[in-house]
């Protein structure tokens, strides 16, 4: 089911966000220094050029600011079938008693049963496998359920964790390294379960959260473990027909206090990325919550689920007050998202401003800071 609620009636298609990408401008390596990132302010009607680090002097005392506290997995395994074919296994989410659910890709699939033979890390002679049990989350599904194991039978996490390889996004054409192992992921990561990282917070570093601390900002956190259909262009020009991929997310009772009090003294929402704007606006949509969220107070408990949220312009957001994001993706759902945040024509603007003053692109690139549209 794809939550939307339009309020407008311009029907947008997939071809309005589309745009022309200079392909120099995907970043491949991240800036220098976390905070040395360009930070393109459009929240104003004016787009103004700076530099990551001076975002504290565009916060103000009673802010709140949401982080996604997803800790990406090294979720890239290798290895191959009995007959020698390779394969490659992207483990999108772990199940339990030693289960995930992964992409596999290889040339002929093998059939249920089939022991996988994994490569371990350089160094290490533990007999590394992983077993098909079938299709995921049932015999229709995109993914497959194995079962991975080791001679010492640790956990999925443990696994990925000492052999498999950082799952960097596919327009990022090197091969993973130690510096990907540090910079593709947040300093505050904490919950394994991500693919892909929440790339607006990449450019927050120690030194900033705590200027930001300093300040009188508030800070909370949410988890949404990223998954990897967030990189998947939209296909169907009626974008009523798209299927929005699953992702698992939960937001603590801290944070849903912290929301409340921040509504009622009268300060700003600033979600960093569009994983954080998607769990809160779950998490307002699934529990009836209205606008002002000050006015209409529930009941605080522990809340994570499933969300197959799609945001398109015509959504009435009801917590996220600013946004900060990185650059998005032709035909992405998230590209809609950020239309629907800061208006249609605004967004194309600031993406032209851009692509004509160099910024760096994705989850690598540049990022810029946005207002809610009135």
């Amino acid at each position: 089911m794809n939550i939307n609620t339009p309020l407008h009636p311009r029907p947008y298609t997939l071809s309005d966000f589309d745009f022309e990408l200079p392909p120099e401008l995907i970043a491949q390596h991240p800036a220098p220094e976390r905070s040395g990132s360009r930070l393109l302010d459009g929240s104003a009607s004016t787009p103004v050029d700076r530099i990551f680090r001076s975002l504290p002097a565009l916060l103000q005392p009673g802010d709140l600011m949401v982080f996604n506290d997803t800790q990406v997995m090294n979720a890239r395994l290798f290895g191959e079938k009995p007959t020698g074919g390779k394969v490659e296994l992207l483990v999108e989410r772990v199940l339990g008693a030693n289960q995930v659910a992964a992409h596999m890709r290889v040339s002929k699939k093998p059939e249920v049963g089939t022991s996988l033979a994994l490569i371990g890390a350089p160094g290490t002679r533990e007999h590394l496998s992983a077993t098909l049990l079938g299709r995921w989350p049932d015999e229709q599904g995109t993914l497959f359920r194995f079962v991975l194991s080791n001679d010492a039978g640790d956990d999925p996490y443990t696994l990925m964790a000492r052999h498999g390889h950082v799952p960097l996004p596919p327009y990022i054409t090197h091969t993973d390294s130690p510096e990907d192992a540090k910079r593709y992921q947040t300093v505050f990561a904490k919950n394994p379960g991500a693919v892909a990282a929440p790339t607006a917070a990449l450019h927050f570093d120690e030194a900033l959260l705590a200027q930001i601390d300093a300040m009188g900002v508030q800070r909370a956190h949410v988890t949404l473990h990223v998954g990897a259909g967030t990189f998947q262009p939209v296909k169907t020009e009626n974008l009523a027909e798209h299927q929005m991929h699953s992702e698992w997310f939960e937001v603590p009772v801290a944070t849903q206090q912290a929301l409340a009090d921040c509504h009622a003294r009268g300060g700003r929402v600033v979600a960093v990325g569009t994983t954080t704007v998607r769990t809160l606006e779950s998490w307002a949509l699934e529990n009836g919550i209205g606008s002002p969220m000050a006015q209409q107070p529930c009941a605080l408990t522990p809340f994570s689920r499933d969300t197959r949220i799609f945001i398109t312009p015509g959504f009435d957001f009801k917590v996220v007050d600013a946004l900060i994001t990185n650059f998005h993706l032709p035909k992405s759902s998230l590209m809609m998202l950020v239309s629907a945040f800061a208006g249609f024509e605004h967004i194309r603007a600031l993406y032209a401003h851009a692509i004509r003053e160099k910024y760096r692109f994705f989850s690598y690139g540049d990022a810029m800071l946005l207002a809610r549209r009135a």
